[in-house]
């Protein structure tokens, strides 16, 4: 069988036939949330789920099933479908099996986000992590603080690749998504039973914030109302001011955004802040003795925890990226571990909900294959082999108590270099068909699963599958003439020699 993900048992029941189209569905709480069973003979389809969920993902391997056609948008076929007699036993190794799609860097049109909604959907994936702001763009509406997409979502231009030479597109770039915009796209995700996670950046990556509200920055340092939103790339040193007038300015922010996405999790970035404007502000080595703290990086985690504490008191949960627990962190809080796997260990020991995303595993935005027709390279090579064996819990953990704790796995996109769908799409797939493999089988050990196995299948069926979707993908042997982006540089690095199987 062609299915992707695989499932935990397919048993044959011998022959196929015609598809007569009969699909009877029907929950049975004593499977497992999200768990399945399909029947397929000469009678038609039984759809037998755990949950609503359970049925949605048995009807997506039925779709499998069907052919590549029946992910065209309309029938096509003039003779009935032939399908094999089956029955299938499955459900999900993790709960949370996500995909990060950042929409500050390079905003995406509405139309497109619910797109990728129904392609994660078809690939079993069940959250959606918009990434809302950062210092290059603010996306989502705030009617209390309007500037912030009047100015914070537009910047004058951008720079193209990420290297040297510099190149500029001297177009100015932005978009946002308006409240109501974001609720039709939690609707239409929630129908397909994905979550779509909003994350609202702070206190680092907030350059766009602080261009429309200069106030929000450390005014006693630098001349803020001189920024602008960021047209370059790379880690920025404007960050946000200590103070509670921000604290009050962000508890706005989330009232509104807790408002439009129902999910238990609301993530707060919290990565990469630069402590340098904290160190020479007066304001924040006052706030600094006020507290009582250590030193700065206990500042943040003190912002940190009040956020925390603040979704706390709302019924909902925080969740960071792993420098969220530098300065400890919050109880309650999860952690999204993107910096190798130490960061998720030390959370997981400690008891609290992680989320594995390694950038040297599951980074999409970086680059594909050597050479130098791939378009635009970034970071490490990740090859579809790669992230196939990519293993969500590390050797230190597996067999013991604290592995429970790692509760999904994610995926993460990264827009720097990928402008639009296009190339959107050529940076996720295939190796998002693999990754959702990865999240939703039980595969053996990365050094004895069947690679050969999934490319066989892909080719087989799952191509003709993104094909008929309208996928841009990236062919087996490279790039197509127009997915190259000759000229543009980018910003290789040379992969650690650290593999997940020497992760401590």
């Amino acid at each position: 069988m062609s299915l992707i993900p695989a499932p935990r048992r397919l048993e044959w029941l011998g022959g196929s036939g015609p598809f007569n189209g009969n699909v009877r569905t029907e929950v049975d709480s004593s499977l497992a949330p999200e768990a399945y069973r399909l029947t397929v003979s000469a009678d038609g389809a039984e759809i037998v789920g755990g949950d609503e969920a359970g049925v949605f993902w048995g009807r997506q391997t039925l779709r499998q099933l069907l052919g590549p056609d029946a992910f065209r948008r309309a029938p096509i076929a003039r003779e009935p479908v032939t399908v094999p007699y089956v029955t299938i036993d499955d459900a999900p190794r993790f709960a949370w099996r996500g995909f990060m799609l950042d929409v500050a860097r390079h905003f995406l049109p509405k139309e497109d986000v619910l797109r990728y909604v129904d392609l994660l959907a078809a690939h079993k994936l069940n959250v959606l992590h918009l990434h809302l702001t950062d210092d290059q763009g603010w996306r989502v509406e705030i009617e209390r603080h309007p500037r912030l997409t009047e100015i914070g979502a537009w910047r004058r231009r951008t720079r193209r690749g990420w290297g040297e030479p510099v190149l500029w597109d001297e177009r100015p770039h932005g978009g946002f998504y308006t409240q109501d915009d974001l609720r039709e796209i939690v609707a239409y995700a929630a129908e397909r039973h994905v979550t779509v996670l909003p994350e609202i950046d702070l206190p680092g990556h907030s350059q766009a914030a602080i261009a429309a509200y200069p106030e929000l920055g450390n005014a006693d340092v630098i001349d803020t109302a001189a920024l602008e939103v960021l047209t370059d790339w790379g880690i920025n040193p404007n960050v946000l001011a200590p103070t509670d007038a921000v604290l009050r300015f962000y508890e706005d922010v989330l009232e509104e955004v807790l408002e439009i996405f129902p999910g238990r999790f609301v993530h707060i970035g919290g990565d990469e802040c630069r402590k340098d404007q904290w160190r020479k502000s007066p304001t924040a080595q006052a706030r600094i003795r006020e507290l009582g703290l250590k030193d700065e990086d206990e500042l943040q985690s003190w912002m940190i925890r009040h956020f925390g504490r603040w979704l706390a008191a709302r019924g909902r949960r925080l969740i960071g990226w792993d420098e969220i627990l530098e300065g400890g962190l919050a109880e309650g809080a999860a952690v999204m571990c993107w910096r190798w796997y130490r960061g998720g260990i030390a959370a997981a020991e400690a008891g609290h909900s992680v989320v594995m995303c390694p950038q040297q595993e599951v980074y999409l935005d970086h680059a594909q294959a050597h050479g130098a027709d791939e378009p635009v390279p970034v970071g490490w090579v990740h090859t579809l082999e790669d992230v196939y064996r990519f293993e969500p819990i590390p050797p230190r953990l597996t067999g013991t108590p604290h592995a429970a704790n790692v509760i999904g796995t994610q995926a993460n996109l990264w827009t720097e270099v990928a402008e639009d769908r296009g190339r959107v799409d050529y940076q996720a797939f295939p190796r998002l068909a693999a990754f959702a493999e990865v999240a939703w089988s039980d595969l053996p050990g990365p050094d004895e699963r069947d690679f050969a196995g999934f490319e066989r299948r892909m080719n087989d069926a799952h191509y003709a599958r993104l094909d008929a979707l309208g996928v841009g993908y990236r062919p087996p042997t490279g790039p197509h003439p127009w997915q190259r982006r000759p000229g543009i540089p980018g910003r290789m690095h040379g992969k650690p020699r650290k593999t997940w199987r020497m992760a401590d």
